[in-house]
């Protein structure tokens, strides 16, 4: 009973997170005046349908929660009609197209706030907010070896920049299966550790680096809370597309990718182990999916957006025929990897 209930409140945050991401599209596109048919949250077949009175758009729910969409007068086809999509300037209809996107990315920056201020130390009972300054290390820790001391504050990993505890530990667990550089702070100097190596360890095949050392805890105040907010917000984005680029070269396989199936078991998962475990999940969900859709894909707003860009560069529009088509082969495309990666959740569920 409990797992179903899991479940359940795993479909309803994956559908909230959709609702989010068109409810963007559709008051952007409200606010420019553009003809809206249809609002529905998931694909497949009507559960519920109503009309609206003033516009009259119809708001839908459908059967299968892998997505949503606005429909919009002239979005893919010839309008004369003044309220349609393509009849509109190209800055507003690149605020519509990108508005879904950033309002995912925005909801995961306010969530990760109310995550910032839930993550309590176990010992202190205080808000935990990990500085970059290194307190001690533990046991049989490789890094005092290559030159890491207490008090140093890591300010670089492999040249990236690093503001808190939660984005330095992330650093050398990305990059940390292998020799990295660090540069540091001490004292009235700055210095480069080059080829600092940390304990590695796998998972599932993958290498990956572990941090060897305890960080000071930050002062707790508005303003380090806003920090750490906006930072560990950033540092996922940035793990988004550090995944993506793992996937791209092979780093990480077909595993490591799940669909809407190995979302809602993953979310049931981390709402079994509390509040702040799942919101986190959430986090990097409603995070992905806006960074995902603004990628340059045929389909995907990131790809819209690009022919909006072609658009404004070249002063007239790209061919509705060759978009479409193109579109069409992106959609395809999509689906094949979304059926794949739905076999591969399905399969998990029985190992």
């Amino acid at each position: 009973m409990v797992t179903v209930l899991y479940v359940i409140l795993a479909l309803v945050v994956f559908g909230l997170l959709v609702m989010i991401h068109e409810l963007g599209h559709f008051l952007v596109a409200r606010a420019f005046g553009v003809g809206i048919h249809e609002f529905s949250i998931g694909m497949g077949p009507k559960l519920f349908s109503k009309k609206g009175k003033k516009h009259e758009t119809v708001y839908s729910l459908r059967a299968l929660p892998i997505g949503g969409y606005v429909s919009m007068e002239g979005e893919d086809e010839e309008s004369d009609r003044p309220d349609a999509f393509g009849n509109k300037k190209v800055w507003q209809r690149i605020l519509i197209v990108i508005a879904g996107p950033m309002m995912n990315i925005l909801l995961g920056f306010l969530l990760m706030l109310i995550v910032v201020v839930t993550t309590i130390h176990p010992t202190t009972g205080n808000i935990s907010l990990a500085s970059n300054q290194i307190a001690s290390f533990q046991e049989g820790a490789t890094s005092p070896s290559y030159g890491l001391q207490q008090y140093d504050t890591v300010t670089h990993v492999n040249g990236t920049r690093v503001h808190t505890g939660d984005e330095l530990v992330y650093e050398i667990m990305h990059e940390g299966h292998r020799p990295i550089d660090l540069t540091v702070r001490r004292g009235e100097e700055t210095l480069v550790l080059e080829d600092v190596i940390f304990p590695g360890k796998s998972v599932e095949g993958v290498a990956f680096g572990s941090y060897d050392f305890l960080v000071y805890a930050e002062q707790v105040s508005v303003g380090t809370v806003l920090k750490h907010t906006y930072f560990r917000s950033v540092s996922m984005v940035k793990m988004i597309l550090d995944s993506l680029g793992d996937l791209f070269t092979g780093r990480f396989g077909l595993n490591a990718v799940s669909g809407p199936i190995g979302v809602t078991e993953e979310l049931g998962n981390a709402a079994a182990k509390g509040f702040n475990v799942f919101l986190r999940l959430v986090v990097l969900i409603t995070v992905n999916l806006g960074v995902f859709n603004l990628l340059p894909i045929p389909a995907l707003d990131g790809g819209r957006l690009l022919f909006l860009l072609i658009e404004l560069v070249l002063r007239r529009p790209v061919n509705k025929n060759v978009e479409g088509y193109i579109h069409f082969a992106g959609i395809m495309i999509l689906f094949g990897i979304m059926i794949l990666v739905a076999c591969k959740d399905i399969a998990g569920l029985f190992v």
